[in-house]
């Protein structure tokens, strides 16, 4: 809850852009955005031309239509899957908890490491941490960023190395980087394993121990998925037996998340054309 009011005008307006977008022609009258929205007519033609003063809707002389400009497109270049998979996670990473009791971080690369996006050290009782989202995992020498690392794509896998290389993620990651055998066996450790992990083997966090795995969409890595705990308190073999097959299932529901997404998101398009044609 928020103790502003809401602007109504706004939602008005999100709510022409969103019905615009779902037209399968492209186009719409004012009448039939006035019919898709519930909006009166008046108020429809108000908002339509507002939106075509600011640029991201335009009006055809020829039929008194109106299109949505390439300048809406701009309001989703801020929103990556890397937001999605976030926006997706929290609920699943809940029930996680519930399960394994130790906290999870949901990472995703930036540049020469893996950030928290999302986190349940704030709600475990067996946290050390709790200002989590935002902070930085190296990739080489973390459970979350072998995970990614060895499942991403060879491409994608020497642009990490090479800005490993370069110095960029620290020293020891730059000796890690330019160790090609080392690099080898960490790739081929994660896929044999199906899940990366680290007890204690990053220096500025000894006594951590994680186990991760890497969350695949439509054949794309997009995020990690870890449970961190202290390595004296879990062993390896304890972690891959209690915590990896959670996580296995934890991913699993995110990826089925997306696609749930990616589906509604069709079949509602499909659905306001329909009624957008009926109504001509």
């Amino acid at each position: 809850m928020t103790k502003y009011a809401s602007v109504r005008g706004l939602s008005r307006g999100l709510e022409v852009l969103q019905a615009l977008n779902s037209m399968d022609s492209g186009r719409a009258t004012s009448q039939q955005i006035s019919e898709l929205t519930g909006l009166h007519r008046t108020t429809a033609r108000r908002l339509l031309e507002t939106l075509m003063e600011e640029g991201f809707v335009r009006r055809s002389a020829s039929d008194d239509s109106f299109r949505l400009t390439l300048k809406v497109r701009a309001l989703s270049e801020g929103f990556t899957d890397d937001e999605r998979i976030a926006t997706i996670a929290p609920p699943i990473m809940g029930r996680l908890l519930q399960r394994v009791a130790w906290p999870s971080d949901l990472t995703t690369p930036d540049g020469d490491a893996m950030i928290i996006r999302e986190t349940t050290h704030r709600f475990s009782t067996l946290s050390f941490h709790r200002s989590m989202v935002g902070r930085r995992l190296p990739i080489l020498l973390t459970a979350a960023g072998r995970a990614y690392f060895a499942m991403c794509s060879d491409g994608e896998r020497e642009d990490i190395l090479d800005l490993l290389r370069s110095g960029a993620g620290g020293e020891e990651q730059k000796a890690l980087a330019s160790n090609d055998a080392l690099v080898r066996s960490i790739v081929r450790r994660v896929r044999a394993d199906g899940f990366g992990s680290n007890h204690g083997d990053w220096a500025a966090q000894s006594k951590i121990g994680a186990v991760a795995v890497a969350i695949v969409y439509e054949q794309r890595v997009l995020a990690s998925l870890n449970v961190v705990f202290l390595s004296r308190a879990v062993t390896l073999a304890e972690a891959k037996r209690r915590f990896v097959p959670e996580l296995q299932t934890a991913a699993r529901e995110m990826v089925e998340g997306l696609e749930a997404e990616a589906s509604s998101g069709s079949a509602g398009k499909k659905a306001k054309g329909r009624a957008s044609d009926d109504g001509e």
